[in-house]
């Protein structure tokens, strides 16, 4: 093959990458376009049309205990600074933090059990089999122990809240629980990355991305009436749901084979026709929401881990666990739809560079030998336009939902951390897909969960 073949080779190569990259990020741009202008739909239609007032964070909430449970697995680190500010700062009469520890994690259950001889409303479960297990197995033997603690005390748990070992909760939000699971089966508060001072990109990114999500998308999935997904931190369900689930289950309400088993137990709130709100109220009026705080993984490798685990749950052993919704539901297709897009954006995204890189290698090919580049086509050109478009409007929305939870300056450096997302989903994608297909062989769901961190100074980061 002589140098000009091989040149045009790559220049055709270039534009067929292109050109398939080009299509496709133009429908996943027109798809984000609709959610924000359904967004900004409901936005003008409250301000037009606003609604009746919701509960007041500080007015007393009605009566009954909320179990609090808390997996936890080689948590030693974090868990008994969790749990201490917790019991500091929730301002709710009866609740029980339920953390789940096993056998085989002496140091987590030594830290757990140092709170435990303190305080009363922290009870220690240890499961029989050694760890780990997957969380949702975790979570199933805190059912099961506080159904013992509801017979042995004759006394009904009125719901069920869902928090990691990392998390800083906020003082209100057992409160709000109690006072929104009256009118709705499960609640999903906000949930806040903590910006790391030491991992502005890596774990900012995360800053940017559950600002959108919980700022804007499951705003929109709310006014479709899709099913809305759990975090399963920042979250509660009523008992008599749970319970539902657990009799259909079997064996406890969260699915022990599941790697995401809040996405999912969201779902199957759903699917039995109860309704999750997300509960967006300032903690004072004018002041910020009500909201959970983290500090999320701070290295690539650590981001890479955890976004893959999320990728195989949802997008990949998700697609075969939870299907579709009802026929006639269109707006929760929609939403599974963009849940499990991932499958098809991640390849789109590395043809996308590898056109980029094509690209650079017919321009210095040509300038080698001393002939002109190709043009574009004006199908490209018009697409690549298009695109461009829709990529500021992307980027514009972006900083703007992180600019109104973090600041101007957050908002920023949101626009570079674009591109250590998509390095990030590039890479936790090929994890994903080695552990899918592991799974698909027979190999059991483990909790492939990374190391966390609790902030040093809680009301100095929360403040």
């Amino acid at each position: 093959m002589d140098g000009a073949t091989l040149i045009a080779g790559i220049d055709a190569a270039a534009h067929e990458a292109t050109l398939f990259a080009a299509i496709w990020f133009l429908v996943g741009g027109i798809d984000d376009l609709l959610v924000d202008l359904i967004y900004f739909g409901r936005r003008l239609c409250a301000w037009v049309h606003p609604s009746s007032a919701a509960p007041c964070p500080l007015a007393a909430p009605p009566p009954g205990r909320i179990a609090v449970f808390i997996p936890a697995w080689d948590e030693s680190a974090v868990i008994g600074d969790m749990l201490r500010t917790a019991l500091a700062r929730f301002d709710h009469t009866d609740y029980v933090l339920y953390v789940g520890a096993y056998p085989n994690d002496p140091a987590t259950i030594a830290a757990v059990r140092d709170v435990a001889a303190a305080d009363c409303r922290v009870r220690l479960v240890i499961g029989g089999a050694p760890g780990p297990t997957t969380k949702a197995d975790c979570l199933n033997n805190l059912w099961h122990a506080m159904l013992l603690d509801e017979a042995a005390q004759a006394s009904a748990v009125v719901a069920v809240a869902l928090h990691d070992a990392e998390d800083v909760v906020h003082p209100l939000e057992l409160r709000i629980y109690a006072q929104w699971l009256q009118r709705y089966s499960a609640i999903q508060l906000p949930v806040m990355p903590l910006p790391h001072p030491r991992s502005r990109l890596v774990a900012g990114h995360y800053c940017d991305e559950f600002a959108e999500a919980h700022g804007k998308s499951l705003v929109v999935r709310q006014a479709l009436g899709a099913g809305m997904p759990l975090a399963g931190v920042g979250c509660a369900v009523r008992r008599d749901m749970l319970g539902r689930i657990a009799d259909m289950r079997g064996d406890g309400p969260f699915d022990a084979t599941s790697l995401t088993e809040d996405y999912e137990l969201g779902l199957t709130v759903a699917a039995l026709g109860g309704e999750t709100a997300l509960v967006r109220v300032p903690e004072r009026p004018g002041g910020r929401p009500v909201a959970v705080r983290a500090y999320f993984p701070d290295t690539l490798n650590a981001a890479i881990r955890q976004k893959a685990r999320w990728l195989t749950g949802i997008a990949l052993i998700g697609w075969d666990r939870t299907g579709w919704g009802r026929i006639e539901a269109i707006g929760d297709h929609w939403m599974r739809m963009r849940d499990r897009r991932a499958t098809l954006a991640i390849p789109v995204l590395a043809i996308a560079y590898a056109a980029f890189a094509m690209w650079g290698t017919s321009l210095g090919s040509h300038l080698f030998v001393g002939s002109r580049p190709p043009g574009l086509p004006p199908l490209i050109v018009e697409l690549l336009l298009t695109n461009a478009a829709l990529l500021v409007w992307r980027l514009s929305m972006r900083a703007l939902f992180v600019w109104r939870g973090y600041g101007v300056r957050e908002a920023l450096w949101s626009l570079p951390r674009v591109l250590v997302g998509n390095l990030i989903a590039l890479f936790a994608a090929r994890r994903a897909l080695l552990l899918y297909l592991k799974i698909l062989a027979g190999a059991a769901p483990r909790w492939d969960k990374t190391a966390h961190q609790f902030p040093d100074d809680v009301e100095r980061v929360t403040a």
